[in-house]
């Protein structure tokens, strides 16, 4: 994640839709945490989707817009999205659906073209994960827009953290995102920080050719400083820090730590497994 100068409110988006910002900006959180409240127009009750962190005043003005909750839905579980969830579903008196069992409140988890209807409002579950391996995205068909939690962000380029995350599911995600793009069934990606994308494809084609342009800086990198090495083996953990140090020299050293995962991430991909070696061929 990248820091922008530019800034981010939440507001009202669609019909359907109203993000409540929560007040914890950040290297890695950019303008905070987006907490989506989404209820078909007329409805009584609302989905809830990413609580976000356990701020008091964050979840009085999410239960203020929400009014009455039919279900919390959760994109992955990171603290910044998840932290209040089991907290703010027991005030409003109802359940936490997600992927992994540990962040669920209740019987009922979340699983891949799983479909969450509340008061005539439909949400499709699409599995993306890679950021971390528990990450979902939400499609609202109604609206044509996606909620991509730490997929996609609203500005900058999210974090592949190994070892939970692996870039190849995290490619994968892409391409099935983008295929919904371009099929049209999405135009707009609602983030779990930053602003809303109005160009959907456009951005997931920046995304890919982003990750593919960083994937073969990496390759390089990892390829020379090895060669350099001679007959020495490198550590893992020292290889990740020194190309973070050459392939992102152009990013704010307070966000390398977070680089140095997604680069763990990439030389992981990039490892020769037992019948070849994919470090000098195509990165995909």
């Amino acid at each position: 994640m990248t820091a922008s100068p530019q800034t981010w409110s939440g507001g009202h988006f669609g019909e359907r839709a109203v993000c409540v910002l929560a007040p914890n900006p950040g290297a890695m959180t950019l303008d905070g945490t987006n907490t989506w409240v989404l209820r078909e127009p007329g409805a009584r009750r609302s989905i809830v989707v990413d609580p976000g962190p356990l701020v008091d005043s964050h979840l009085e003005a999410v239960a203020a817009e929400a009014r009455e909750v039919g279900v919390v839905l959760l994109t992955h579980g990171h603290a910044d999205h998840a932290e209040a969830a089991a907290r703010f579903a027991d005030r409003m008196g109802c359940g936490v659906r997600a992927l992994d069992p540990a962040h669920r409140l209740g019987s009922e988890g979340l699983g891949d073209n799983d479909v969450v209807a509340v008061d005539g409002l439909e949400v499709h579950v699409v599995a993306t994960p890679g950021h971390t391996a528990d990450s979902l995205s939400f499609l609202l068909p109604a609206e044509r827009a996606v909620l991509t939690g730490d997929t996609v962000l609203g500005r900058g380029t999210t974090v592949v953290a190994h070892p939970d995350g692996r870039l190849g599911a995290y490619l994968g995600s892409l391409r099935r995102l983008h295929a919904l793009a371009q099929a049209q069934e999405v135009t707009a990606i609602w983030p779990g920080h930053g602003p809303v994308v109005e160009e959907a494809v456009a951005t997931l084609e920046h995304y890919l050719a982003h990750r593919q342009q960083r994937l073969e800086q990496v390759r390089e990198a990892a390829r020379d400083l090895t060669a350099q090495q001679g007959a020495r083996s490198v550590a893992p953990a020292d290889l990740a820090r020194a190309v973070v140090e050459r392939v992102y020299a152009d990013v704010d050293p307070v966000l390398w730590g977070a680089a140095e995962l997604s680069v763990r991430a990439q030389l992981a991909y990039l490892q020769p497994p037992e019948n070849g070696s994919r470090v000098s061929g195509s990165g995909g």
